[in-house]
């Protein structure tokens, strides 16, 4: 794989629509490294919105195109893929139509449980990974022909670091493990800066966002005895607090405090292409016994994701995703 990436000249690094904090962080390092081993530009990340309200600054001066809603321009033309934190086709609609017969020359990097196998002839998939920085950090040190993750330049450091402590909710998830605080030590070792990226991402947040979650508490309800909680967000909701459809990310974590709540989903109604409505869903369970496994719900429901963290969208109102989430859950309840 990386002999391969050194003898090429135009390298799209891809990854999921609304990108997160690993997926921004995973291409970014990969766009980094190309350029820094190649010495002139030879990779562009693209990445499509919403985007989150620290991309402009995290980004910097890496190469990058944010994508139209109609998708990668005409003209547009790469002798390598690289798409980092996915590898389903239901993330990747927004290029689908662009990547779909670049099969030969495309190179998957991700650390989800599902994924479309045709998306890339080659394919390196870590489930055991908390977060796609750590899966694309190997390559990033083989690339640069340095000796370890420690040896890498700061600011490749600092776009991964921002993957693995992102996926991790600041390393307060249940995906923390050993390996995951080894990985952040030797970031740090080389230079990945904690607290300015914590400040940049996590302590940024406009009036919109707060009466947007003022908005998500106010609906939750309390299913199946307690244990399923379910907050909805409506257009008209994002609307009246001039909120950005990006500005909901971590709400699903929010009743993960309540100490009965099992499973936390938040349901938010975003427009589709064809300009309806559909629900996209975001689902979070503890860790303990009879732990219900997100990804295998949402799987029923075309989505997919990790065991305790996964998402999906679906062509139904709020109401009825919130019944058929009860009832998926009920469905893993012991018998």
């Amino acid at each position: 794989m990386t002999q391969f990436l050194r003898t090429r000249s135009k390298v799209v690094v891809l990854t999921h629509a609304k990108p997160d904090g690993d997926a921004v962080g995973s291409s970014t390092a990969v766009v980094r490294a190309l350029n820094l081993a190649a010495g002139r530009e030879v990779a562009t990340a693209w990445h499509a919105g919403p985007m989150p309200p620290w991309y402009g600054p995290m980004m910097g001066d890496t190469p990058g195109l944010v994508l139209p809603r109609e998708g990668p321009p005409a003209d547009a033309e790469a002798d390598a893929i690289v798409v980092v934190d996915t590898g389903s086709w239901p993330q990747l609609e927004h290029v689908r139509s662009w990547l779909s017969w670049q099969r030969e020359q495309t190179l998957v990097l991700d650390h989800h449980v599902h994924g479309d196998a045709d998306v890339g002839d080659q394919r390196i998939i870590d489930t055991s990974a908390a977060s796609a920085a750590q899966v694309v950090a190997p390559l990033c040190v083989s690339l640069l022909g340095v000796k370890d993750v420690a040896s890498l330049p700061q600011p490749i450091a600092d776009a991964l670091y921002l993957g693995v402590a992102s996926d991790t909710g600041w390393f307060r998830h249940s995906n923390v493990s050993p390996a995951v605080f080894d990985f952040a030590a030797a970031l740090l070792r080389a230079g990945a800066r904690h607290v300015p990226l914590h400040q940049l991402t996590e302590q940024q947040e406009g009036e919109s966002r707060l009466r947007l979650m003022a908005r998500a508490l106010e609906s939750l309800r309390l299913l199946e005895g307690g244990t399923l909680a379910v907050m909805s967000l409506t257009l008209e909701d994002f609307a009246q607090t001039n909120a950005q459809p990006g500005e909901s990310g971590g709400f699903v974590d929010l009743a993960m405090q309540i100490a009965k709540v099992r499973v936390s989903a938040v349901l938010t109604e975003v427009e589709s292409r064809e300009g309806g409505r559909l629900t996209k869903i975001s689902l979070r369970s503890k860790e303990g016994d009879n732990a219900v496994d997100v990804n295998r719900l949402t799987r029923a429901l075309g989505g997919g994701g990790h065991v305790r963290a996964a998402g999906a969208r679906v062509a139904m109102t709020l109401a009825q995703t919130r019944d058929e989430i009860a009832r998926l859950v009920r469905e893993q309840e012991p018998k």
